[in-house]
């Protein structure tokens, strides 16, 4: 069903909290522990790899968005001591004032040509950078509409900028094409993940491209988790659709295959003038530090010339989907490095995830609100540094597990939040 309404903000309980602020709090916390949505940090004591030692343990990790297994890899430690040694360690201002390094430059030349865009602006997180985006370019009389399960940034960038906000169902494009057709905004700008960073699937490109052509809109394509993994070079899914048009916004983060920090966006030049001018996450904040974009100049080398760790994510994705034999739980399709394999209940995804911690094996149980009610999953991210072994280790643990672990029942209680899925 199509969603013409605007999103709002989670509607809160009506039950009465008696007593001070810091006891209703504590409330609210209590409950989320008691609806298996508590969320608790580790702490990692090696460099982000396929092996580290956290909280005095050794584990197998599934749980980076360090796809190429770049984040430790000697060539950019070294390239981050060249970095230092030449720029120092702060940029100490902000790119329009006196923070905008030639460091800086270089990498926004070099990920426009890459990207085959005419212009690239960098920006320190993928967070800043959609919010940049929407907020410079729509207001009041504008239109968002954007996919159900994009990211909570592009959720957020949508409510901050005023524009009416609508949202269709998961890649139902008919469902998006109606309200392009009813909207009568001034401009109107479609927003989508590439890659859906809880589910693995892609967003079908050239059908949305031909939508924003065909109703005046832009497009705004978010490839955190395409970038460097995806497409001829690891260009991202832009170029794996082969689309060129000047309608698409593109959107790529750099801590995650490109295993260092920070985001760009690209696109036609004056709409990247426009977020230079107008992109209020882009103007009041300090520029990341200029070593870091020397840094990302050696990691765009080695996502180039990576297929053979592109090919790996490929095999160990399929040697996943093969060795896991699984009666209750659903491993969802996906041909990304994200392998979601869904649990159903909060409480059971957190058994399971404690489980394999156990076994030395360390991935994430994904709750609500990042996923939808009855979704509670185990988010896979496989990774280049990760082995066959590994990937069978796993598959051998869970298939393990399924079968030890009683059927939960469904969890009690109010669930929190409406779905915005995190990185």
């Amino acid at each position: 069903m199509n969603d013409p309404s605007p999103v709002t903000q989670p509607a809160r309980s009506e039950a009465k909290v008696h007593g001070s602020l810091p006891q209703a709090l504590a409330a609210e916390l209590a409950e989320l522990e008691r609806d298996g949505l508590w969320r608790r940090r580790r702490l990692l004591e090696t460099p982000q790899g396929a092996r580290v030692r956290v909280d005095g343990r050794d584990y197998i990790a599934f749980c980076s968005n360090d796809y190429l297994g770049l984040a430790a890899s000697p060539e950019l430690v070294e390239a981050a001591r060249e970095g230092a040694a030449r720029y120092g360690v702060g940029a100490g201002a902000s790119h329009l004032v006196l923070g905008h390094s030639t460091a800086h430059g270089e990498l926004e030349r070099r990920l426009a040509e890459f990207t085959g865009l005419p212009r690239a602006l960098l920006f320190s997180t993928g967070y800043q950078a959609n919010l940049g985006v929407v907020t410079a370019l729509l207001g009041r009389a504008d239109g968002v509409f954007a996919d159900r399960l994009n990211h909570a940034s592009l959720n957020d960038a949508a409510l901050l900028s005023r524009a009416d906000f609508r949202r269709y169902p998961h890649l139902d494009l008919a469902a998006l094409e109606q309200l392009l057709e009813r909207a009568r905004a001034r401009r109107k700008l479609i927003v989508t993940d590439a890659v859906f960073s809880m589910d693995g699937d892609v967003a079908p490109v050239r059908e949305l491209v031909a939508l924003a052509e065909r109703h005046d809109a832009w497009l705004l394509l978010d490839d955190a988790h395409g970038f460097g993994v995806m497409g001829p070079q690891g260009r991202g899914v832009l170029a794996r659709s082969g689309v060129r048009s000047p309608r698409v916004i593109y959107m790529a983060t750099l801590g995650k295959a490109a295993g260092v920090f920070g985001a760009f966006v690209a696109g036609e030049a004056d709409v990247l003038e426009a977020l230079v001018q107008r992109a209020r996450a882009y103007i009041y904040t300090t520029a990341a530090p200029p070593l870091l974009a020397h840094v990302l100049l050696k990691s765009l080398d080695l996502i180039r010339g990576g297929e053979e760790r592109r090919d790996q994510l490929r095999r160990l994705a399929r040697r996943l989907q093969e060795c896991l034999r699984l009666e209750r739980w659903n491993l969802a399709p996906s041909e990304s490095a994200i392998q979601p394999l869904i649990i159903g209940a909060n409480h059971e995804a957190v058994a399971v995830s404690e489980a394999l911690a156990g076994t030395g094996l360390l991935v994430p149980a994904i709750r609500p609100p990042t996923v939808p009610q009855g979704t509670a999953r185990l988010r896979i991210s496989l990774s280049a540094a990760h082995s066959i072994h590994d990937v069978e280790r796993l598959a051998a643990s869970l298939n393990e597990i399924e079968r030890a672990l009683p059927r939960s029942h469904a969890d009690s209680g109010p669930q929190a939040g409406a779905h915005a899925p995190g990185r």
